[in-house]
């Protein structure tokens, strides 16, 4: 499990993650080595976060959210793979924070 809260969890079973070719500095792997993460959270199907949590979720995410009430995460600030895995992954989490603090 994923800890968002002392009180929220997400499991990881719910992340979808696939990656992409990422713009920017790479040197000789710049368009060859896919190491851009797009993260996929399925926030409408996610039984684990609170009805109120996943309001504000929405609100959050802005253009993040697609139709079908899933969160987008796109990360390419980075050369390696694994490290726009975490990038990504920490602003999901940060996200849902930010949704789970009541005003």
């Amino acid at each position: 499990m994923i800890e968002i809260t002392q009180s929220l969890s997400i499991d990881p079973r719910d992340l979808e993650e696939s990656f992409i070719l990422a713009s920017g500095p790479g040197g000789q792997n710049v368009n060859k080595v896919a190491t851009g993460v797009q993260l996929r959270f399925n926030l409408r199907n996610a039984h684990s976060v609170p009805s109120d949590v996943r309001e504000r979720a929405e609100r959050l995410a802005g253009k993040r959210l697609t139709k079908e009430g899933a969160i987008i995460i796109t990360a390419t600030r980075f050369r390696s793979q694994e490290r726009n895995r975490q990038d990504a992954l920490e602003r999901l989490v940060d996200l849902l924070r930010q949704a789970a603090h009541r005003p």
